[in-house]
């Protein structure tokens, strides 16, 4: 199989596009929920309405909670869970690759790519897929030159297995004092459909419309792929929160929305962020809020969602 994987990188780049599955919706957006089983369930339950996709992570390391629950101090994940009782709903899966990139361009984690994409093709669903999320994190310390060439593998290798129901997408963490050198990571436009962000303050937005600004230059599709309101604990406060961020929705004509509908402070993981409860049904007005500006033009899990995607 190496052999003829080696042949097939020689067309990969020339050929990609005919494989691009960006899954943009015709109109309105995709609302996304993440990214505790817990969590999740809660809010399916409160707000009485099917989201048109869920949020859920694994690790290139061990390619844990796709087929059994995995959790790692950050709650339960569980994507077969929600393909089994959601088979309406997309889903997005963040890629986890801190500290993976050389062992998995030496070929040390073909194994678990291979694993990777038997599961995805064994799905009916869209997948939008963050390999390596947060790529320009400087927690997560990743070298632009092994991101992007460790990003192409995983990508060429899926392809290549002839997986085809996902959307490939590249995920900043829109950091405030970044000095905006995005492109240093760039896998290129061959390997991304999706230009995606996290945004937990206010403060990011300007360096988010900044990133999307270089989305629409490459013509592709953008995602806020992580998003609470982070550490905003008083009711104004998040208010203001919830405003800011739909404006920048609306405004910018962002396609897909992950909203994170954590209690942050529960999970051992988290609990020294100290980023509070960001579960939407656990307050009357904010609950009301978030229901009010859903209706508007967000999509929902539907047997014609899937229609709706290009």
């Amino acid at each position: 199989m190496q052999k003829i994987f080696v042949l097939f990188l020689a067309f990969a780049v020339a050929a990609s596009p005919a494989f691009a599955q960006p899954f943009v919706p015709k109109d309105g957006k995709l609302l996304i929920i993440g990214q505790q089983l817990d969590t999740m369930k809660a809010y399916v339950k409160a707000i009485g309405i099917v989201p048109a996709g869920f949020m859920v992570y694994t690790s290139i390391q061990n390619m844990d909670g796709l087929d059994h629950p995995a959790d790692h101090g950050a709650g339960v994940h569980d994507a077969k869970y929600w393909t089994r009782h959601y088979p309406n709903a997309v889903l997005q899966i963040g890629v986890y690759m801190v500290g993976g990139l050389i062992e998995t361009l030496s070929g040390r984690y073909d194994g678990n790519i291979e694993k990777l994409a038997r599961w995805l093709k064994a799905l009916k669903c869209p997948v939008y897929l963050r390999i390596g999320y947060e790529f320009d994190l400087p927690q997560n310390g990743y070298n632009a030159w092994e991101y992007c060439r460790a990003y192409r593998y995983i990508v060429d290798h899926l392809r290549f297995m002839g997986v085809k129901n996902v959307a490939y997408v590249w995920h900043s963490a829109c950091r405030v004092e970044g000095n905006g050198d995005y492109m240093n990571w760039y896998p290129g436009d061959d390997y991304v459909d999706w230009f995606a962000v996290s945004l937990f303050s206010p403060y990011q937005i300007a360096v988010a419309k900044n990133f999307f600004d270089i989305a629409r230059q490459h013509h592709k599709a953008m995602m806020i792929a992580e998003s609470t309101p982070a550490g905003e604990n008083s009711l104004e406060a998040k208010k203001e929160w919830y405003k800011h961020y739909f404006d920048f929705i609306n405004t910018e004509g962002i396609q897909a929305v992950s909203y994170i509908n954590s209690n942050w402070d529960a999970y051992p993981l988290f609990k020294s962020m100290k980023w509070g409860n960001a579960r939407i049904q656990d307050d009357p007005q904010i609950k009301e809020l978030w229901k009010k500006e859903i209706a508007n033009g967000f999509l929902e899990s539907s047997p014609e969602l899937f229609n709706e995607l290009n």
